[in-house]
């Protein structure tokens, strides 16, 4: 089930990246952080008593001009509040309010999710006095806290979980199906593939609202397997100020990678690879799940050689995924888009797939064989067996003598090895190194 999620908006300089370290460092249960679209924004995993959520930090907002800033942050809290489950609003205790504060006020008060109006940098506990101000921006009582020295964010989270609580989310589907994010930049054509790939000639079972205002789940049946397709449509959204929505959006991606058992990368082949195309394919690596890339709008490119450029840049800016396999389709004409449904049902085979303990130690003979190793100082490292310890995606893991030896480089040798000795195409590995004397 997809992970709720809080957005922090507010204007610049109110402290909003210290109060998301704030609850990090009180949290000890993050365990995932990564980089957003942009530099200054950062999205994380968390967990407070018991309740797992996503924490988005937006970042400052770059300030232009008086017009773009004002642009800026409605965008902000616009998106904010269509794609958030909670929306703390930060505010500064003080320099009090301003213009800014108004306008996103104004907007947050016309959403029907829970706002909490968080006011920062009360570094000083019994200012309660201070608080009469921030209730002209009608959105309930103000929260004082410090992210500075941690006053009032226990008692704040404690609320803003037992909203999350509340939440009604969609029931899992109790029957199994292979669960499919179709992702990628804007207009690469998501949606159009994902009309092709759930149009009437095969069975559509049902279409249920996504846990996004954009996402739509969409079962289906195909030679006789159900898929669940989630087209992440947010990204096709614009504005003029493209980088609080484009970030939104790729929030939107990432829930989608996190329900998903294989991720469809869709690539404007007329335009190439993007580095939001790589932004996301990061992602869904990291994330675990299987992939397939899909070079959209291939008969709009002319010419062998354009077309050779395109794989030969894919092949060299994407080894991090290199596993996965790339078809080249039009989703408009419908053109080799029946490819991608075996290259899902090959890609979810090796994905849950189980080899045997025998074959995978069979394996590792030959490679004990041929002498390739590693060592530092006088330790040899030496293996000395391995079994399949997981799946989705699988997990192999190697009893050895000395795991503090295993090099990063050694570690991708025996992956490349792994995937000339058994088919895991589409699905990335994992590998662990424990010791055994």
């Amino acid at each position: 089930m997809p992970l709720p999620l809080v957005a922090v908006v507010g204007r610049p300089n109110v402290g909003k990246s210290t109060f998301v370290n704030r609850i990090a460092q009180a949290d000890e249960a993050i365990v995932h952080e990564m980089r957003g679209v942009t530099r200054d924004r950062s999205y994380h995993e968390a967990d407070w008593n018991g309740v797992e959520f996503k924490l988005v930090d937006t970042g400052g907002i770059e300030m232009g001009d008086d017009d773009a800033f004002q642009g800026s942050i409605r965008a902000q809290a616009i998106a904010g509040a269509n794609e958030a489950d909670v929306v703390i609003f930060l505010v500064d205790g003080k320099t009090g309010i301003n213009a800014d504060d108004e306008a996103v006020a104004r907007i947050l008060r016309k959403t029907n999710k829970p706002v909490f109006l968080v006011v920062n940098k009360m570094d000083t506990p019994n200012r309660s006095d201070e608080l009469w101000e921030f209730y002209q921006l009608g959105l309930g009582d103000p929260w004082p806290v410090s992210s500075l020295h941690g006053h009032g964010t226990g008692d704040l989270l404690d609320e803003i979980v037992n909203e999350l609580r509340k939440i009604d989310f969609p029931a899992e589907d109790d029957e199994p199906s292979i669960n499919v994010a179709i992702i990628g930049r804007p207009n690469a054509g998501k949606s159009s593939l994902t009309n092709k790939m759930t149009n009437n000639d095969r069975s559509i079972v049902s279409d249920v609202a996504g846990t996004t205002r954009d996402a739509i789940d969409t079962t289906v049946e195909h030679d006789g397997t159900r898929y669940t397709i989630v087209d992440t449509a947010g990204l096709r959204r614009k504005s003029q100020i493209d980088q609080d929505v484009e970030y939104y959006g790729f929030v939107r991606a990432m829930r989608a990678i996190d329900r998903a058992d294989v991720a469809l990368l869709v690539i404007d082949s007329t335009l190439g690879l993007t580095d939001q195309d790589q932004r996301v394919a990061g992602y869904a690596a990291e994330r675990g799940c299987a992939m397939v890339i899909v070079l959209n709008k291939w008969d709009l490119v002319e010419g062998p050689e354009a077309k050779a450029d395109i794989r030969e840049r894919i092949a060299d800016r994407m080894t991090f995924v290199g596993y996965a396999p790339v078809i080249a389709i039009s989703a408009l004409t419908g053109k080799k888009v029946d490819r991608i449904w075996e290259a899902i049902d090959k890609a979810y085979e090796n994905y849950v797939q189980t080899i045997p303990t025998n074959k995978l130690n069979t394996w590792l003979s030959g490679i004990r064989e041929s002498g390739h190793t590693v060592s530092n100082g006088k330790a040899v490292l030496r293996m000395k067996y391995v079994t399949q310890t997981g799946t989705k995606p699988p997990y192999f893991t190697f009893f050895v003598n000395r795991p503090d030896v295993v090099t990063d480089n050694y570690e991708r040798f025996l992956e490349n090895r792994l995937r000339e000795g058994f088919d895991l195409e589409g699905t990335p590995v994992k590998l662990k190194f424990k010791k055994k004397d």
